[in-house]
């Protein structure tokens, strides 16, 4: 069904005006406006943002939790306020369950480390799907090489979707953690997230959700999911790179031992043994990303004022838009197509490389991504060894759609397609 053009002119959200606020999309490339369709990959930063980094940097820079003087006080204050900030967000019940960490990555490898160490053994299984970005094989697979564990696939079919009959026959009673991606980064897949947590949960298994691609792009309630574990990226959400969190129930915090030791974790250390605190500092050793955190905090309230609803509604009907005119490039395949998508497309041009393809767009001002995307597993199930990626965000446009077409026969034209 045809996309009517009006209707991407939703109430209150103007994508036109709402890429003002992201500097770095006034730039010119090779002559060019940038057009920028690699949000998968990182978003830009919006001026509050940006401002929240420098106004810390500039007025009250310092370290927290360990300082009486003002300086202290105050990043502590604002440090805790993110996380009660994004606690908020995401629907946690209390900001204790939320841990500041690098990212997504750290925040899956620290419940691999720690919960999965203390909680899975020989002979136990961990469920991935074939979806999953490598942050969520590669620490399974070290933990279960480790206590001599196994890894198990739900497969994924033609279209790109994990179907719920085949990911209730991968569970079984050896079953302790289940892996899952909300949204793939590879094919902007969204799972039933919902369904399979239920499925697990029955099972006796505890579930991981990784929300890097889902959560700067839709509403999420980690109660409402009843997830164990959600894993986030700052920086796929507007904020600032090197600062993502972990969120997971407070039970199953408190029961967990420390990943990394170090300052800050601690209530009293000798040469004989060492108590810790409580989460969520446990986890946190060392000095933390301040600036992230406040900065997250100030792509948060962006993000509020947008409203994630809208945000979704923006996302999917430029998504479909664009679908819709991709498909009449000739030479153009579409690699997945998901029952349920978020704003991610990949595809294959025929007679070039993807990596070819991703410069050429480059040279016309269009930036997407080319590669495996960190998800070589679906790259061999569709058997391709890379693929072009576009990706949307908050800040993309109709006209924006128009450039990556035109920029994509182009492409075609100079290589005699």
């Amino acid at each position: 069904m045809a996309v009517n053009p009006d209707r991407l002119k939703l109430p209150q959200f103007d994508a036109r005006r709402i890429r003002r606020d992201f500097p770095a999309l006034a730039q010119k490339i090779h002559g060019h406006q940038l057009v920028y369709l690699d949000n998968a990959a990182t978003t830009q930063k919006p001026n509050p943002v940006i401002d929240a980094l420098t106004d810390y940097y500039r007025s009250y820079n310092a370290n927290v939790h360990r300082g009486v003087h003002t300086l202290s006080e105050l990043a502590t204050e604002r440090y805790e306020a993110a996380r009660h900030n994004l606690a908020q967000f995401i629907g946690a019940s209390q900001p204790e369950e939320i841990i500041f960490l690098r990212g997504a990555t750290e925040a899956i490898n620290l419940v691999a480390a720690s919960w999965g160490l203390a909680n899975i053994g020989a002979g136990d299984e961990i469920l991935l799907t074939e979806l999953e970005h490598h942050s969520n094989i590669v620490p399974w697979q070290l933990l279960a090489e480790r206590v001599g564990a196994r890894v198990v696939v739900a497969p994924i079919d033609q279209q790109g979707n994990v179907a719920p009959e085949t990911f209730s026959r991968a569970l079984s009673e050896r079953t302790r953690l289940v892996g899952i991606a909300q949204v793939s980064n590879a094919l902007g897949t969204v799972n039933p997230i919902t369904e399979m947590i239920r499925s697990a949960h029955a099972a006796g298994a505890r579930v991981l959700i990784d929300g890097a691609q889902a959560v700067g792009h839709m509403p999420v309630d980690v109660r409402e999911l009843d997830c164990d574990f959600y894993a986030l990226s700052g920086h796929k959400m507007y904020a600032p790179m090197g600062i993502g969190a972990l969120y997971a129930k407070k039970d199953l915090l408190e029961r967990m031992p420390p990943w990394q030791g170090g300052g800050d974790m601690i209530r009293a250390v000798n040469f004989t043994r060492s108590l810790y605190a409580d989460p969520p500092q446990r986890f946190e050793a060392g000095t933390p990303n301040v600036a992230g955190a406040i900065g997250l905090a100030a792509a948060i309230a962006y993000l509020k004022t947008l409203g994630m609803e809208a945000v979704a509604t923006h996302e999917k009907i430029l998504l479909d838009y664009a679908l819709e005119r991709l498909v009449m490039v000739p030479g153009l395949r579409l690699i997945g197509t998901p029952r349920k998508r978020a704003g991610v497309i990949s595809f294959w041009v025929e007679g070039l490389h993807p990596h070819d393809l991703g410069t050429l767009l480059d040279h016309a001002g269009v930036a997407i991504r080319t590669g495996h995307h960190c998800a070589m597993p679906v790259m061999d199930h569709f058997q391709v060894p890379a693929t072009a990626r576009a990706s949307f965000g908050v800040y993309n446009t109709q006209e924006d759609v128009h450039a990556l077409i035109a920029a994509l026969n182009q492409a075609r034209e100079v290589f005699g397609g």
